[in-house]
């Protein structure tokens, strides 16, 4: 099975009103913000996009209204992040009638599963639909490790076509691509490890500060991806404050406040996760208006290519 990803893949914040129900106009407009910016595809429902906080028919209609909007123009794909294999399978199914490009799977939340049962897990997941899936590895936050030698296994799955590798260890890169070679697209999921990642050989980027940033974000890889590594350090280095909060335990939240300083939505999120305040609030802000004040000209870069 064969999927054109590549480049940068927001995970898609989900916008809120104050009652905590979805906004989804808001939502669509921020995804078209994403797209007149040059993202190469966009996962919805993804952590940031509060997946776990969003009821089944609110994650359905979220996507369906995705893939309706995007009318093609970009892959869409879907977070799969249930408690249960038989609430993934059924999600997975869902949004194969809805029309997504494709899947993220996660391993089933809350419980922590050895390596037998999240492969276990991410075979029966994928007869659960015809869609091509990227496997999302992240044992920092959901302490389960999918390691290489472990592709190495699922390599007989055809539609498991792509790693998002957010195991905060870029090593990883090097050693896929020496046990599994081309079999894999590989995605960087951490965000402040991207530069890394691109050069040793990720070939797309799941980002959470493009939500706030989206042009910046394009350059940073574009300048990875033409060579021009100097130029993108130098980005990298505006950048990585920023991108230090995508690796934080309230990523969604200091992700959203940064959407809402830069214009694009509200900062508003489901409890259990609540508004940042005092000392932490200020912190984070004096980050993210740094950035704002100081951000590179992503039309200049290219002009004087």
């Amino acid at each position: 099975m064969q999927a054109n990803w590549h480049g940068v893949f927001p995970a898609a914040v989900t916008h809120f009103h104050d009652d905590e129900s979805i906004n989804l106009p808001a939502t669509l407009d921020h995804l078209e913000k994403m797209i007149e910016a040059g993202i190469h595809g966009v996962i919805m429902l993804g952590t940031v996009g509060e997946n776990c906080s969003l009821e089944m028919s609110e994650k359905l209609t979220v996507l369906k209204a995705a893939v309706e909007h995007v009318r093609g123009r970009i892959p869409v794909l879907s977070g799969v992040a249930e408690t249960s294999t038989r609430l993934a399978c059924r999600y997975a199914a869902e949004a194969q009638k809805i029309g997504a490009d494709g899947l993220m799977v996660l391993p089933a939340m809350v419980y922590k599963a050895d390596g037998h049962e999240a492969m276990a897990h991410f075979r029966t997941v994928a007869k659960a639909s015809d869609l091509p899936i990227m496997i999302y590895n992240n044992p920092p936050s959901y302490n389960i490790d999918v390691t290489p030698e472990m592709f190495v296994d699922l390599a007989d799955e055809p539609k498991f076509v792509c790693i998002k590798e957010s195991s905060d260890n870029p090593r990883r890169i090097t050693d896929l691509k020496n046990l599994t070679g081309d079999r894999f697209l590989l995605f960087c999921g951490v965000d402040d490890l991207v530069l890394e990642s691109a050069m040793l050989g990720a070939t797309g980027w799941v980002s959470g500060l493009v939500n706030a940033f989206p042009a910046e974000n394009r350059l940073l890889w574009d300048l990875a991806m033409a060579g021009r590594y100097s130029e993108a350090v130098d980005v990298y280095r505006w950048y990585t404050p920023l991108l230090h909060l995508d690796t934080l335990p309230k990523l969604v939240q200091y992700i959203k406040l940064a959407v809402a300083e830069c214009g694009y939505g509200s900062a508003k999120t489901r409890a259990p996760r609540l508004p940042i305040e005092g000392a932490e609030l200020a912190k984070v802000l004096d980050i993210i208006r740094k950035a704002i004040a100081t951000r590179p000209d992503a039309k200049a870069y290219f002009a004087n290519a």
